[in-house]
């Protein structure tokens, strides 16, 4: 059976590694061209694009930075000259700093600010561009890919925390006022495996969380990139009548009996 997103074009901000790249893979294998950005390395961005080439679809490398409203504009631009078109966005850009939650000194004002100028702010610019293309062709949708962290005010710092509950707060005034002819929704990840996730939280203390939920949590599993962009792919692809929406795709882990993770 053909899928709703054949030769359709989502945007994936963030996608050359972790979520973002699975997120990009899996839109591919049905058949939706896909737009692949980055901030910094362009050879994963390619990588990731020559293996969406290599199943039939055509793809785009922007490199942008998300925080800046001029990239986000010229990313949404380059995306309508190439296809003429824009079906979907997925935010799934964002940055933090590790800090422990107790540890009040070792975050200042400027880090807030640079972490809401990607996770929220950016999120906002790129769906302020990208929105009178989205309603064309009889509407379109966008994922914003928040926390765990939002909802439970955990992860990797308390304004990492912050700012993925003001992306979900977001998440709800813009479905509000974008629709009809738009979806927003939001997927909530917790643990990801990943490289991200390790050299944030060290090799120690990440081999033990990931063993800890693979024991613990509803799942028994530690959540890998994968997981995550199938929820992301189940929004764009089919909740038609769904808007406003969080789901946390976590294995479990909010349910209790394992420490929540961090994306």
């Amino acid at each position: 059976m053909t899928s709703s997103l054949n030769d359709k074009v989502v945007i994936v901000t963030g996608s050359s590694s972790g979520i973002g790249a699975a997120v990009v893979r899996q839109l591919a294998e049905k058949g939706c061209n896909v737009v692949i950005n980055f901030s910094r390395s362009q050879g994963p961005a390619d990588g990731v694009a020559e293996e969406c080439r290599a199943l039939g679809v055509k793809t785009l490398v922007v490199k942008a930075n998300i925080s800046d409203d001029a990239d986000c504009k010229r990313l949404v631009s380059e995306t309508e000259k190439a296809f003429g078109r824009i079906d979907g966005l997925v935010n799934n850009a964002g940055t933090t700093k590790f800090v422990a939650h107790n540890d009040l000194d070792g975050l200042s004002g400027k880090d807030f600010l640079d972490i809401y100028q990607v996770n929220v702010v950016g999120a906002y610019q790129m769906i302020r561009a990208a929105a009178p293309i989205l309603r064309n062709d009889g509407g379109g949708s966008v994922v914003n890919v928040s926390s765990i962290a939002g909802v439970m005010g955990t992860g990797s710092c308390i304004a990492y925390a912050a700012s993925k509950g003001a992306l979900n707060t977001m998440t709800l005034s813009l479905a509000r006022t974008l629709g009809p002819e738009i979806r927003v929704n939001t997927v909530c990840p917790g643990f990801v495996q990943g490289d991200w996730l390790r050299n944030g939280m060290g090799a120690e203390r990440y081999d033990a969380t990931k063993a800890h939920l693979e024991a613990t949590n509803p799942l028994r599993r530690a959540g890998g990139p994968e997981h995550m962009a199938e929820a992301v792919v189940m929004f764009l692809e089919a909740g038609k009548h769904i808007t406003g929406e969080f789901l946390l795709a976590d294995g479990g882990q909010h349910l209790g009996g394992a420490p929540i993770g961090i994306r």
